[in-house]
């Protein structure tokens, strides 16, 4: 096996190997191009506050020190705005050493503000999980702007493997950018491939959606099912520039496509702290094929998820808030993102998650 992430292809073997475990079995349809897809379990536990386990300590233990209440997920249940809730995944690890592994939250997770994080037996970071890890997993679950209603089955956060180092650095990346152009208009390359946010979008006023704060339930099964405007408020400016409010969360788009080609995969991360008093981007994995075309393809632009902290903050058009960290992939995938596996965002601009419709 050679350094990278590891591709659709060898999930599977690793899931035929034992180093996946689930119980039930896992479906195909988990398995994506450089990740995983990780299911909800039976039951969530209420718990009076987030945490990890810690070294040599076991969630079991702390869900047991910290646990309020037991809620039944089989006949659907409801996960309170505000509330934090700790859920058993049905899938388990058995990693060998040489191969780690990081979580995230799915995009459409990410894009209904719902706070999704792995927690593991012994962890001391959250969505990180080192070689060697034999155990359970668990799913970390607390909606921010909306309750939701989540049944067993669910998948709200998928897991990425790689065996080694597999980042790209700044000399690689620019060497890969001029050989098949990664973004629309000049790279950004420091630590990763800088974008920015879009405030003057073509041949319209609107620039993003921000949550209501008082809303009905929305059923994480239900597509297309809720009006837009019944749980968003839109955005619009004509001066390029708008103001956060602090606590608000926000659905804008970044001004620049980007494209991920198919021996690669990314993730985004925040920027610098000191650029502004907010946050982008909860969900963060890239797949390999994402806004690529064999035709050479112009990219598809990355929808923000963006919160605001503790003071109002001015944000501009075309203000850098956030990077593209690309990795190399261990072997191409055998499915690309987008190319008939059901991608919801291919080639999206400013889009909600795939819960809503317009109108």
């Amino acid at each position: 096996m050679t350094t990278g992430v590891l591709p659709s292809q060898t999930l599977r073997d690793l899931i035929a190997r034992g180093v996946i475990t689930a119980d039930p079995a896992i479906l195909p349809a988990q398995v994506q191009p450089a990740s995983l897809d990780l299911r909800l379990g039976h039951v969530a536990y209420r718990v009076r506050a987030s945490f990890l386990a810690g070294k040599g300590r076991r969630v079991a233990d702390r869900i047991a020190e910290f646990g309020m209440h037991q809620v039944d997920l089989t006949p659907g249940a409801v996960l309170e705005k505000g509330c934090v809730y700790v859920i058993p995944l049905m899938e388990g690890l058995a990693l060998p050493q040489g191969i780690t592994a990081v979580a995230n939250a799915k995009s459409s997770t990410g894009r209904l503000d719902l706070l999704t994080r792995t927690i593991t037996d012994g962890g001391v970071e959250f969505d990180r999980i080192g070689a060697g890890y034999h155990g359970p997993l668990y799913a970390e679950v607390c909606p921010r702007s909306f309750s939701v209603l989540v049944r067993p089955g669910m998948r709200l956060n998928q897991i990425r493997f790689r065996q080694g180092q597999a980042v790209l650095d700044d000399a690689a990346l620019t060497a890969l950018h001029a050989d098949e152009p990664l973004v629309s208009g000049d790279a950004v390359i420091s630590e990763g491939l800088g974008f920015s946010v879009d405030l003057h979008p073509g041949g319209s006023d609107l620039v993003g959606y921000r949550a209501k704060p008082h809303t009905g339930v929305i059923d994480l099964d239900r597509i297309g099912h809720y009006r837009a405007r019944e749980f968003w408020e839109e955005v619009r400016t004509t001066e390029g520039r708008i103001i956060l409010d602090p606590g608000a969360f926000y659905i804008l788009v970044s001004r620049e496509a980007v494209t991920i080609p198919p021996d690669y995969a990314a993730e985004m991360a925040p920027y610098l702290a000191m650029v502004g008093e907010f946050r982008v981007h909860y969900a963060g994995f890239f797949d390999p094929g994402f806004g690529h075309s064999a035709a050479g393809g112009a990219g598809s632009r990355g929808v923000l998820e963006v919160r605001c902290h503790e003071a109002p903050f001015v944000l501009e058009h075309g203000q850098v808030v956030g990077r593209l960290v690309y990795e190399w992939m261990s072997a191409r995938p055998d499915m690309l993102y987008g190319s008939g596996i059901a991608s919801n965002y291919q080639g999206q601009g400013l889009k909600l998650s795939k819960h809503f419709r317009m109108g």
